[in-house]
This record gives structure tokens, sequence and C-alpha cells, in this order.
């Protein structure tokens, strides 16, 4: 190996970005010490603070690759630095991301990061970790202490070959970092659209990373991102630049997928033809559509304007439902925001028929109120649609979410400035909220004492605790105990360890001592088809719980989908 080591971590809670994956396996190829945490689990900033001063102890990293992505995690990334910075302060930090690219100015001039890689990582982040004078595509204090960025030299096109998943044997500091993983893909990169309430649109794209326009990944490397990830995953996840059907019939032929799942995210509607191929190559399939919002008038209103990408109507939008019910083992998802502008309160009333129409069909709805977003035009410029935003600036996104631990929590909203129709806004959403659960109530199965149940386990799997953790975090002599990884239906994962003893050792990673013993043995119980009240009964006499202990115990399993209805 040549430089290094480098560390990449992910600035916000839970699975970073897939993009720290593809750069790791990129410097590794050209000969640097390369590794991820990709899943943060730390509760509070002193537990990352911990986690960071053992991690740097152990791989002492010559660079750390700070992935900031997402907005969200602004002020996760200055914590995550200065942990850095203390426990080692000769250690080069870098940042990269989106919302880095964005704001490289203001994060240069904080104390906490040496660079900031602008735009595709690969080529900038490897000239700084071989300790190139002049890096392209990165952003730097000059020699008077003002930042300076060097110009786009490198950015990435659909002749880009050499960027794709390898050494996941390799990257991986802990086995609860590659359970983590939820198999993404990416078949493209960019977005030629300038939907108003997105901060990735075409023109940020432009200037945040060099890209003229979106483009989709030469078929061979994309091939290679499954083949490389294939034994560690249950699922494969593609997102919008996920290409036309044939394309991705290009990416798919010598692949296994049969025994796998996939959850597609998608614009608009899919043709019939890739509603097929998805269904045929899959075992189990989860389709989401983002029709912008469920107003149609709305809709086409902002679509027209320019400002919202192709959606269908929703005549189309039936349709399409249509072709997807008819895949067995397909489960569809529309989606879109409430609150969007030229809100009206006959596109109120569509969205809640729309709604309800989705949700008579059979499919799940999800939505959410518009939040700030910065480089979105909503955000930016809110008082071009009458209404206003909780956070504009970086000052103003920072201030939030230094302050969301204590006393402000949630996301940064855009609402109307016109009172009355804000709270009729709020209203329908109320009354869309009261639709989505009085379904789930009306659909959900009536579960009595006498109702059989069964175990369905995706996986099961004995790892010593040292290797699910990282032997980093745990004390040699609770490294060798036996942990139980398992894995549900749905890809949750568990990991139980009934010989330790939680006074030694605890971490909310892994249940351990009693807990994890009922655990284990409720999934016995369940190994074949049984009533609740049989379960509960066995569970509570095995375990020495009481009824009511054991039965919520096997609720929340099932509710987990560790156990399914028969």
């Amino acid at each position: 190996m040549g430089p290094g080591p480098v560390l990449l971590v992910g600035a916000g809670r839970g699975e970073a970005t897939c993009g720290i994956l593809y750069l790791a396996g990129y410097l590794r190829r050209h000969g640097v010490e390369a590794y991820v945490r990709l899943y943060d689990g730390d509760q509070t900033e002193e537990d990352l603070q911990r986690t960071l001063k053992a991690l740097v102890s152990h791989v002492k990293p010559a660079v750390v690759g700070i992935s900031l992505k997402w907005y969200l995690h602004v002020h996760r990334a200055f914590v995550i630095a200065r942990a850095v910075r203390k426990a080692d302060p000769r250690i080069r930090i870098v940042l990269g991301g989106n919302s880095a690219a964005l704001w490289w100015r203001e994060l240069l001039a904080a104390d906490c990061f040496d660079d900031v890689v602008l735009g595709d990582g690969e080529v900038p982040f490897l000239a700084l970790c071989r300790g190139v004078a002049e890096p392209p595509n990165v952003a730097r204090r000059g020699r008077d202490g003002v930042p300076v960025k060097a110009p786009f030299e490198y950015v990435q096109t659909a002749a880009s070959a050499d960027v794709y998943y390898s050494h996941f044997d390799d990257i991986f500091l802990s086995q609860l970092d590659l359970g983590g993983f939820s198999g993404w893909v990416a078949p493209g990169k960019g977005c030629d659209q300038s939907c108003v309430y997105c901060g990735g649109r075409r023109a940020a794209q432009r200037l945040s990373f060099g890209r003229p326009s979106p483009f989709l990944r030469p078929p061979e490397p994309v091939r290679q991102d499954h083949r490389e990830i294939d034994r560690h995953v249950w699922q494969y996840r593609y997102d919008f630049p996920g290409g036309s059907t044939t394309y991705l019939c290009d990416v798919w032929p010598g692949l296994e997928l049969k025994h796998r799942a996939t959850t597609y995210f998608l614009w608009g509607v899919p043709e019939p033809e890739l509603v097929r191929q998805l269904s045929e190559r899959f075992e189990r399939v989860a389709l989401i559509l983002d029709i912008g919002c469920f107003g149609e008038s709305q809709r086409l209103e902002l679509m027209a304007k320019g400002l919202l990408k192709p959606c269908p109507t929703d005549d189309a939008l039936a349709r399409a439902i249509d072709d997807c019910l008819r895949a067995p083992n397909l489960e569809l998802e529309v989606c879109g925001i409430a609150g969007l502008p030229f809100a009206t309160p006959a596109s109120l009333a569509e969205e809640r028929a729309l709604m309800e129409r989705v949700l008579r069909r059979g499919c799940k709805v999800g939505y959410q109120r518009l939040q700030s977003q910065p480089g979105a035009l909503v955000t930016a410029h809110p008082e071009r649609f009458g209404m206003h935003s909780d956070a504009v600036t970086y000052d103003d996104f920072l201030a939030w979410f230094s302050r969301r631990g204590s006393a402000r929590k949630g996301i940064p909203m855009v609402t109307f400035r016109d009172a009355a129709l804000e709270k009729a806004v709020q209203h329908n959403c109320a009354q869309l909220d009261a639709t989505i659960e009085g379904f789930a109530v009306k659909r959900a199965p009536k579960v009595t004492g006498r109702t059989r149940v069964k175990a369905t386990l995706l996986g099961r799997r004995e790892v010593p605790l040292g290797d699910w953790l990282g032997r980093y975090k745990v004390p040699a002599k609770a490294q060798g105990v036996p942990v139980t990884v398992l894995r549900s239906y749905t890809g949750l994962g568990l990991a139980v360890a009934p010989s330790l003893d939680p006074r030694a050792f605890d971490d909310p990673m892994v249940e351990s001592g009693a807990n994890a013993a009922a655990v284990l043995e409720a999934l016995e119980v369940c190994a074949r088809p049984v009533t609740l009240d049989e379960a509960t009964g066995r569970l509570a006499r095995a375990q020495g719980l009481d009824p009511e202990s054991a039965g919520a115990l096997l609720e929340h399993l099932r509710e987990q989908r560790f156990i399914s209805l028969v």
C-alpha cells in the first residue's frame, strides 16, 4: 500500500452515503489503504467522540474524509472534525459531498477542515492523499487565509468506467458496518430538472459538481457493483437516475437476482415493461413513485412553470397502478410533498381525493411538508411564492442544527405567509394523516390468541463480538463473545448475545443477557407454526417471564417481521 491510511466517515447518524464506498474502493485500487465507517449508531455527541477517539487510535489515519452530503448533518460534521482533531492534530481533515461543495467558503472559514473536495471525489481525493501540491477540484485556505478553489478538472461522465465497488472484504472496520449497507447501486449521477424544492436541481449540479448534464454509467462497472456486493446484501436499491428498461436490461444479464429483493425509487410512473422485468427478475419488488404532489392542478401548474420534473396526471398514475398491481410480488408506494407553492383550496381537496384513491387500490402513501433545503429556489427566494423559510443561509442552517440537540427539534420548513392558507394546509395535512392511519387500521389483520405465527428470518449467523462491533470498540476480554446476528423478512437486523453480561460491556447495537436469551427463545418457540397463546405460554415458562412481558416481546418481533402471521 502507498499513502495512508485513510478513514472515511459520514457526517450523519445511520448509514452514510454509498459515495464513500465507491471512493474507498477507488483509493484501494490505486494503492491507498482506505477504510470506511459506514454506519454511525452513536446516540450522543459524547458517544460519537469516544468512538472516533478509538477509531483514530486503531486506524492511525493520515487523512480523514467526512461526507457532508445532506445539509441536516452540518453541525455533526463539526463535531466529528473537532473530535478527530483532538484525537490527533496531525490528521488532515477533508470534507466532500453536495452540502460541502455548496458551502465550501463558509466551512473553510472555520478551523476544523483543511480541504473541501468539490464535485466528484475520486481523482481529487486520491491526489490529496498522495500529497499533490495543487489537486484538482479542491478548495482550501490560501496563504492569506482566504478560501480559494481550484478549477473543475475532473468531472465524471458516461465514459467514466473506473468508478465501481471493490474491496468490500477490506474496507469495513466492523461487520455491523457491512451489515448496515442497504444495497445501494448508483446507475447514474446528476439531474436535469429544476424542481422548486430541491437543492440538487440542475443549476446546483453545475455549480457544485461542474456537471453540465446527468449521465448513466457504463453497464460493466454497474455489473461490477452487483458482483462485489452480492454475497453481502439481501436487496439491491436503485434511485431516480436508474435509467430506462433497456439500460437496466443491459446491466442485469449474468447476475443472480432471483433470490434478492429490490427497492426502486422512480420519478413519475414506470414503463409497463420495467414493471414486468422487475417482477420477473427479483423475488420481491418495492417500487416508490414520486409524483411531486397529490393535487393534480397544482402539479400541472408547477410543471408548466418549469418548477417540477415531469410527473403524471391522476389518470396516468391510475393506469400505472393497474400495471403494477398485476405483478404478484410487487408492493407499490406513491409519494409527494404537501405545501408546495400554488396550493389552493381546490388543490387541497384534490390531495385528499387522490390519496384516498391510491389507498383504496391497496398502495402505500408517503408524504411530507415542504422543507427548507439549501440551494432550492423556494428556500433561497421564498418571497417569490408568498412563503417563508425557517432557514435560508449557511448560518441559518448551522444555527438550526446546532440547537437541534437541545431546545429545537425537527427540520426547518417552508410555510405560507398567508395565515389562512397556512392554516388550511396544516388542517389538510392532519386529514391526510388521519386518512392514512384509518386505512392502516382497516387493513390490519385481526390478531387473537388463536392466530398462528411463525419465525420468518432472511438470515442467521454467528460472529464474535469484536468482529461485529469492531475490535477498536470492544475490550479484549469481550471480543470473542459469540453474537447471533438475525435479519428479518424486511431486512431489519438484530444482534443478540445472551452470554454477554451487560454490566461488563453494554452497547445499544447488541441486545445482551436475559433480554437476548428471550429473543432467541421466542424464535425457537415459533420455529414451526404455533398459536400466539401457545407461543406466549411456552416463552413465559422457558424464560421465567410473566405472560404480559412474553406477549409484548412476541408482538415486538412480529412488528419487526422476525415473526409473521401464518
